[in-house]
């Protein structure tokens, strides 16, 4: 096969132009089931390129979902799937048989799983790794603290003195990670306006909440912005920032909660929006880099119950990276001020397996452990 058909295939496995990477998976372009043709991955496809169309497979299913029942039948015969991640673990999977010793592959399929909740083979998948490179230095942190969430304290202390051999610094690092996570794990939600707030270098951080499909906020993000409302009129000082950049209809999170804000009557010069980032992991990465530029000091999250507790502990780790890249000084306090989106304050403040799973999870993707090596974050 040449170049061009080479090309002309790909485009048409995706139904989408064949541009990089970057931009295939993290496009927000209209695209819907009907326009994905889905091809089987052939065995007479150069390597590279089978693993290509592979690792595209899994990001278009991660980002935009598409039709399972094309998928099980044109691309992994004979294998029932459950939902869009199962494509994605098992298009990593089929990778990691095309090239078993692509250690980032693995990495890859371990991410999948762990959507899914499925920690016993995540865990054997990041033994895999430790069997081919015993001093991988992230492959013992992953695998070692995922353990312990998983009820293994041996394999977590084993793992840990290994981290400790293999960089004594780093390995310190991230002990000191989690010492800060399991406090933020602690916190106590906030219902009411905070007390207390300095009149000067602080600033109200929105989260965003994914958008209707036709451009309108949904229930969370109106609920979030309420509690911002009531803070931002009892301190005007304050600088507001709204985080999410993912448009419908053309219209990104941080702008739906602009104009929404400037009707309730704040000043439109008050507003900061932070509208490129696509999660959790983002917002706080973004948004951090628009406080340091503020000069802000001082900072009150705004979200759901069930968000915060993975919202305080990224922005911390986001807040510390920053702080030591421009050598700056790290926002000294973040408050958090809750909707609170269980039946009571007690059923909120429990925390759940899954959801400390999914806290370290984000607390290793802003420290810099990608989700997906070179794919996506």
């Amino acid at each position: 096969m040449n170049k061009s058909a080479t090309k002309m295939s790909l485009a048409l496995l995706l139904g989408l132009s064949l541009l990089s990477s970057s931009t295939v998976y993290a496009s927000t372009a209209p695209v819907t089931t009907d326009s994905l043709n889905v091809s089987s991955v052939r065995n007479d496809e150069a390597t590279s390129y089978r693993l290509n169309q592979l690792k595209e497979i899994a990001m278009y299913y991660y980002w935009h979902g598409g039709d399972l029942q094309k998928a099980e039948k044109e691309i992994f015969k004979g294998v029932t799937l459950k939902g869009k991640y199962d494509v994605v673990e098992n298009a990593f999977k089929e990778a990691t048989l095309i090239d078993p010793y692509d250690i980032n592959l693995k990495f890859s399929l371990a991410s999948a799983q762990l959507v899914q909740k499925k920690y016993a083979d995540a865990l054997a998948t990041y033994k895999q790794i430790l069997n081919l490179d015993p001093d991988n230095f992230q492959a013992n942190l992953l695998f070692g603290l995922y353990s312990k969430l998983n009820g293994d304290e041996a394999s977590y202390q084993a793992s840990l003195a290994k981290m400790k051999s293999i960089d004594p610094k780093m390995a310190q690092e991230f002990l000191d990670k989690y010492n800060t996570t399991d406090d933020y794990i602690k916190v106590k939600f906030n219902t009411e306006v905070p007390a207390n707030i300095p009149v000067k270098g602080h600033a109200i951080v929105i989260l965003g909440y994914a958008l209707a499909d036709d451009g309108t906020m949904r229930e969370p993000m109106i609920e979030r912005l309420k509690v911002g409302l009531a803070i931002a009129q009892k301190y005007p000082g304050s600088k507001i920032v709204v985080t999410g950049g993912v448009p419908k209809q053309g219209i990104t999170e941080s702008d739906a909660m602009t104009d929404w804000l400037v009707k309730q009557g704040i000043d439109q010069n008050r507003i900061i929006p932070e509208n490129k980032s696509t999660d959790t992991v983002e917002n706080a990465l973004f948004t951090t880099a628009i406080l340091e530029k503020e000069n802000i000091t001082d900072v009150t999250i705004v979200s759901s119950a069930s968000h915060m507790r993975r919202a305080l502990s990224v922005f911390q780790e986001a807040t510390n990276f920053y702080s030591k890249m421009n050598n700056a000084n790290a926002i000294k306090n973040f408050s958090n001020a809750v909707y609170l989106d269980y039946p009571t304050l007690e059923e909120a403040q429990k925390v759940t397996k899954d959801e400390t799973f999914v806290i370290y999870r984000d607390l290793f993707r802003v420290s810099g452990i990608w989700q997906f090596p070179g794919i996506q974050r």
